[in-house]
């Protein structure tokens, strides 16, 4: 249910902003939230399987009652462009990626500093589906925040961003 739309400062989810129990709604009636779309970030280690991909971003999809039919996009960072796992999992959607220095310069609330030594930037997940959310948003006015923090899997990290629609 969506009570308000203001977004904190670290770019984390507006208050009132529940997820989780959307799950038992349909989401195809009246139920379903408006104007949000979904950007998945993706995080992984060279030579990561599909089936560790597919198997975090459903478990994270589903523990925060997410529909996958509202993702919009998926993003990384630029090195795993052409990662045959990643691929993969989300074909036959396209990876939107983005250099190391982009990512490192959005304001991620899990920043570490173990991934800048592997990947030179702070974040990777979190940072590329903010990134991606917000080169979606474009100049439409939409409000852009992460919705699901980074989570960890075997190779993979996932974090979901979203877009609110502007107000009419």
């Amino acid at each position: 249910m969506l009570v308000s739309a203001g977004s904190a400062p670290d770019g984390s989810a507006p208050r009132g902003l529940r997820i989780g129990a959307a799950r038992s709604v349909d989401r195809r009636g009246p139920g379903r939230l408006p104007g949000v779309q979904l950007v998945v970030g993706l995080g992984s280690a060279r030579g990561v399987a599909a089936a560790a991909v597919v198997a975090l971003l459903d478990g994270v999809l589903h523990a925060h009652g997410l529909d996958a039919g509202d993702v919009r996009a998926y993003a990384s960072i630029d090195r795993r462009a052409g990662e045959p796992g990643l691929l993969a999992a989300i074909a036959p959607a396209r990876l939107r990626t983005y250099p190391a220095a982009a990512l490192d310069a959005v304001d991620v609330p899990n920043p570490s500093e173990r991934v800048r030594a592997v990947a030179a930037t702070r974040s990777v997940a979190e940072a590329a589906a903010l990134a991606g959310a917000r080169e979606l948003a474009g100049s439409t006015g939409a409000r852009v925040f992460l919705l699901v923090p980074k989570s960890v899997g075997e190779r993979v990290t996932v974090a979901v961003a979203a877009l609110l629609d502007a107000p009419c």
